[in-house]
């Protein structure tokens, strides 16, 4: 079994980029374990709430064997932060599978993480993703090494499967 630290807005996180990739992970027998900014319930943009395992402040990459950003309204306000962009670079480093679906390839973009990589995004993120040095396309999904990116919720359960089958 392994370890992912799914990231969510407190406020505002796209429920169904939550809930399907989390249902795909752990259909694969995985372990999920829900990282915000805070502790307590969470939030969806809809009407999901999302008990939150872990702070921010909690997690270290190296206990985990993917970390996944979720999209959302909420996804560039509450994680676009110098410390979500620090547990990115060090999974990285470390080798991890990172995934990142709709908005929050941006996030990626910036913690530079994304130069010369093959990425894709919600299209409103599409302008600084290209800055970050990726490679946009625009597709539902894109893998580029263990860089997993979805455009948003449409792809959601492939992004998961994506990702289940990176840890394998």
């Amino acid at each position: 079994m392994k370890k992912i630290a799914v990231f969510i807005a407190f406020q505002g996180f796209r429920d169904e980029e939550y809930v399907e990739p989390k249902k795909a992970l752990e259909a694969a027998g995985h372990q999920v374990v829900t990282v915000s900014t805070a502790r307590g319930e969470a939030r969806g943009k809809f009407r999901v709430t999302a008990q939150v395992d872990k702070t921010v402040d909690e997690i270290d990459p190296a206990d985990y064997d993917a970390l996944a950003l979720v999209g959302g309204p909420g996804a560039l306000e509450h994680l676009d932060n110098p410390k979500v962009h620090a547990l990115f670079k060090k999974a990285t480093e470390l080798g991890k599978v990172i995934g990142a679906i709709c908005i929050s390839p941006v996030v990626l973009a910036h913690a530079g993480l994304l130069k010369g990589k093959t990425v894709t995004c919600w299209p409103d993120g599409a302008e600084e993703v290209r800055k970050g040095g990726g490679n946009y396309t625009g597709s539902d999904l894109e893998i580029d090494g263990r860089l997993i990116t979805a455009s948003g919720p449409v792809p959601a359960k492939k992004y998961g499967q994506a990702i289940a089958e990176a840890l394998k």
